[in-house]
């Protein structure tokens, strides 16, 4: 049976022959190995024909069959298309914080019905809806085959089940079906909507679709939406209202006035205008009139908690479960929303938002907290105030407002400015370069990817010389991260960003080195996210804002249940995060006292701020908690200059981070492994010099030979680009740098030109090495007398070597174990010493001579002596106190005597005395000995105690020795 409606083919299905270029071409195919032809017209043998007629009519049969089994299953749970009008008691959902205590919002509420016949309802209206929904509704028959074929394709190749459905299969569905989102419940929605088509008339039809049809916010039918949305009846809306209404059935959550997608609902509005117009229902001007009036929407008295986190779930749930099982389902949704973070974060956006109104000509800020240990969100501001008015007071909502109060900034496309730069430095890092890797901060011409020249700037118009990324990243340079995006490659860290869930950079066609700087939009909820994925050092969650979601009759529809995924080695978020939690690598910008930091609480933070000063940003997170801002205006109107992150956005971060982290426990990042190279531009080591140790007699590269008394370490500044030292690609490994890369010579010449104009010299390390040193210039040395082992029985110490050199010997040095006793300057070079160290005692000691000529080569001849000597004739023997005597404190001043075995070899002597706790006191010190002996004053008197008497003897050669103590009682 032919579906009514379809058109009928009347010419022959065979025509399409005639026009074929080779329908009279004779074709030979083979099979194996036996031709077959196919006859002088391309026409089959009578057999063949005969084959293909039977399987084509038992096909029809067998299709015919499985159609009507199909229909028949599917038939006979139908419901009744009379009863069109009955309806469900609906019930509202409910959505809760994270205690599933506080009730954030109520979603159905009491549902908004008025029944209003068709010729109540404007003829704008009606051509809009039917432009936009069903411009063919009175032609078909209930359905469109086209419209079904082309969802059908669009299904198979995305995944997704939509439907190119009619005004009446919206009907039904919303109507008469459950929202249960399956193919079988499509195939009902068509067979209703045919049996619907032939009971009734096409303007029965649309009185009930205008009177039936959500058009959200709980309105549901034309009547209601125009009194919720307009605070009018739908017969006094305008052209432009009556566009309004019209775009809303197709999405009526993601489309609402009051949602976060009002761009996208006047998009849409405009669209369909300009389709009218093409259509003739109106003419291009009242088109461009309607376009360009004002909308005003009725302020909304629904009490909500948390309003722009709220529509974000709800959207959710709608894109899920359907429009109707929301907003009658009855569900119970338990969120992730802490209402505590959430309270405190509406506080401060709204406070700073104000003061940054006023001063910068920013009218709008949006806030983010996540769980970096789960991705929940925590808390969530859209905009500084859901429920105010927007600005200026006559922008149209949705268009050219600064601040557009439903408007939910959190999840919108905005430039991230330099704040994206910890993700170009962290794919950096992947690559091989450190933190300490060296990157000229001067004015560049680059080569972009687009062969035109790119010619960033810093924020500060300066140039800072060589810098390290870790300098180049806290002070937020611009120029090293362009270098650095190139190092990288842009491929890499657009690899990167996605991995950490950036959304938003699909097209890489678009993007260039102006990547690192904000070139690519994000949105702020996927922003903050990567940087919990660095405060979890790599471990990335997908962003979560349900816990749990109950149907009407308790049973559970889906829970929160964490996922996490590896997108980053440990070590390489381990060094962002030093990085970005180093306040002291950012101070030389921002000063030591700056909006991220928190205290004595490790904090990894950045800000950004885009060219012109239209978006402001500070994301920062701890190992616990991540949080963003945002601050700018919803138009992308700039800001006043000077409103960059660090001045707008930072404040509101910080007063969040300080007031939500509170006093809860103080949580570190995990430091790097240090990293070790040789490279000096990967270690920073270029930035002072590049440190050699040289020869200073020839100016040469010091060797093993060249003595420690003629090597001296220098320093040479080298004054190129950090491709002349390594290759971009292999920045650790030894692969030569490439000099014909595109960059280098831009680099180096922007690099040279700098270095002239601050005076910046570069000086090269010498290549050769010091020829001087050599094996063949180093001298002989033999010790002759005494022999080894020899007994040596006095103090005064005799030698003598047999000493030469090429050049000439210039002095010989004795040592005794190590210790400088003589040096000689004239031939034969002898000893003869007296050793006046009382520390040298009876013993084996070594003996060593070394021979130097002109310029220090050296070489050395040691022996070992027995040494038997007499005592040290320096011995001092108290005579008064004496050993255990007894003293009164009366007696002070008291004077102390000694005497001295010989006080020609002595300097001076100290006195102590020493506690019995080991601490040791000055007494009084001796310089003169009148017939040998020791004469001076104890002053003051100590404590009552036992105590040591101590005395310290420092000989004329500078040796000090202390001599044997005594014990004295003070009382």
């Amino acid at each position: 049976m032919p579906i009514p409606g379809l058109s009928v083919r009347t010419s022959s299905p065979q025509n399409w022959r005639k026009k074929h270029p080779y329908h009279k071409r004779i074709t030979r195919q083979t099979f194996g190995k036996r031709p077959i032809y196919t006859g002088s017209h391309g026409k089959p043998p009578v057999n063949l024909v005969k084959l293909a007629l039977i399987l084509a009519a038992g096909a029809i049969v067998v299709g015919s069959l499985t159609s009507i089994i199909l229909l028949a299953w599917i038939a006979k749970d139908l419901p009744n298309p009379d009863k069109i009008i009955d309806r469900s008691i609906a019930l509202s959902t409910k959505i809760y914080d994270r205690t599933g205590e506080n009730l954030l919002y109520d979603v159905h509420g009491l549902e908004k019905r008025t029944f209003v016949e068709l010729p109540s309802i404007p003829k704008h209206l009606i051509n809009a809806t039917l432009t936009a929904e069903d411009r063919k509704f009175y032609e078909h028959k209930g359905i469109s085959i086209t419209g079904i074929v082309r969802s059908a394709i669009k299904n198979v190749l995305t995944g997704s089940k939509v439907g190119g459905s009619t005004l009446t299969q919206q009907l039904v569905k919303n109507a008469i079906l459950t929202p249960e989102k399956k193919y079988t419940r499509k195939l009902k929605e068509i067979i209703l909507s045919y049996q619907i088509e032939k009971k009734f008339a096409k303007d029965q039809i649309l009185q009930m679709y205008f009177n039936e049809i959500p058009y959200g916010s709980v309105a549901y039918g034309a009547e209601a939406a125009a009194q919720t949305y307009f605070g009018k009846s739908v017969k006094d809306i305008n052209l432009s209202e009556a566009a309004i209404l019209a775009a809303l059935p197709q999405a009526p959550s993601y489309y609402s006035p009051y949602g976060s997608h009002t761009d996208a609902l006047f998009s849409r509005q405009q669209w369909i205008l300009d389709s009218m117009a093409e259509l003739g229902y109106i003419t291009p001007e009242e088109a461009g009139f309607a376009k360009n009036e004002k909308v005003e929407f009725k302020k909304r008295d629904e009490n909500i908690l948390a309003p722009h986190f709220v529509m974000y779930v709800k959207e959710y749930l709608t894109q899920k479960y359907g429009e109707l099982a929301v907003e009658q389902g009855g569900m119970k949704v338990i969120t992730t929303l802490d209402l505590y973070k959430q309270e405190i974060a509406e506080e401060v956006v709204e406070e700073n938002a104000a003061k940054n109104s006023e001063n910068y000509n920013a009218n709008n800020a949006s806030l983010v907290a996540l769980d970096p240990k789960t991705g929940q969100i925590l808390a969530m501001v859209g905009s500084k105030n859901f429920f105010g008015d927007p600005e200026p007071a006559e922008c149209t909502p949705g268009v050219n407002c600064s601040f557009d109060p439903q408007v939910n900034a959190a999840i919108r496309l905005r430039q991230p400015g330099s704040s994206f730069k910890p993700i170009v430095y962290t794919a950096a890092f992947k690559k091989g370069y450190t933190p300490e890797t060296v990157l000229y901060d001067v004015e560049t011409s680059f080569l972009n990817y687009d062969g035109q020249n790119y010619n960033p700037k810093n924020y500060d118009l300066k140039e800072h010389g060589p810098v390290t990324i870790r300098q180049a990243l806290q002070g937020s340079l611009n120029i090293p991260a362009v270098k650095a995006i190139y190092l990288a490659g842009i491929d890499e860290v657009i690899d990167l960003a996605e991995n950490l869930g950036y959304t938003t950079l699909k097209d890489r066609s678009r993007f260039g080195l102006s990547l690192v700087l904000g070139g690519g939009e994000v949105k702020l909820l996927e922003h903050v996210n990567a940087f919990a994925t660095l405060a979890r050092e790599g471990e990335w969650h997908p962003t979560a804002a349900i816990l749990e979601v109950r149907d009407k009759d308790g049973n559970i529809l889906e829970e929160f249940r964490k996922q996490e995924k590896k997108v980053l080695e440990t070590e390489f978020a381990r060094m962002i995060n030093n990085v970005l939690s180093d306040n002291t690598a950012r101070s030389y910008i921002f000063g030591e006292n700056n909006y991220l930091t928190l205290g004595n609480r490790p904090v990894a933070a950045k800000t950004g701020t885009t060219n012109d000063y239209h978006d402001a940003w500070t994301i920062g997170h701890t190992p616990s908690l991540a949080v963003g801002v945002w601050v700018g205006n919803n138009n992308n109107k700039e800001m006043k200059r000077g409103a960059d992150g660090s001045v707008v956005a930072a404040p509101i971060w910080n007063a969040f981070m300080r007031r939500v982290l509170g006093d809860t426990p103080v949580e570190s990042f995990n430091p790097p492994t240090e990293i070790t190279t040789e490279k000096p531009v990967l270690n920073g080591g270029i930035i002072e010099g590049v440190k050699v140790k040289i020869d200073k007699i020839s100016g040469k590269l010091a060797t093993t030979l060249t003595p420690e008394t003629q090597t001296e370490e220098k320093t040479f500044r080298q004054v190129h680009s950090i491709l002349h030292y390594i290759n971009k690609d292999d920045p650790q490994g030894n692969t030569s740098p490439d000099f014909s890369d595109p960059q280098y010579q831009r680099w180096e010449e922007a690099i040279q030109n700098w270095a002239e104009k601050n005076n910046y010299i570069s000086e090269e390390p010498p290549t050769e090495f010091d020829d001087l040193h050599t094996q063949a210039n180093k001298p002989t040395i033999k010790i002759t007398s005494p022999q080894y082992n020899q007994t040596i029985n006095n103090r005064q110490i005799q030698a003598s070597v047999s000493a030469s050199a090429p050049r000439g010997v210039v002095r010989v040095e004795y040592y005794l174990n190590d210790h400088q006793i003589k040096e000689t300057t004239t031939n034969p070079f002898d000893l003869n010493v007296f050793i006046s160290d009382p520390n040298i005692v009876n013993g084996f000691y070594t003996l060593k001579a070394v021979v130097y000529d002109d310029i220090d080569n050296n070489q050395s001849d040691e022996i070992k002596l027995n040494f038997n000597l007499p005592p040290s004739s320096s011995a001092l023997s108290w005579t008064y106190p004496t050993n255990n005597s007894l003293i009164k404190t009366a007696n002070f001043p008291l004077s102390l005597t000694a005497d001295l075995g010989d006080a020609n070899g002595i300097q001076k002597i100290d006195i102590y005395y020493q506690t019995s706790g080991g601490e040791k006191k000055y007494i009084n010190s001796a310089r003169q000995f009148p017939d040998g002996k020791l004469l001076l004053q104890w002053i003051q008197s100590p404590e009552s105690g036992q105590y040591q008497l101590l005395a310290e003897i420092t000989n004329q050669d500078g040796f000090s020795y202390q001599v044997e103590s005594i014990s004295i009682n003070i009382e």
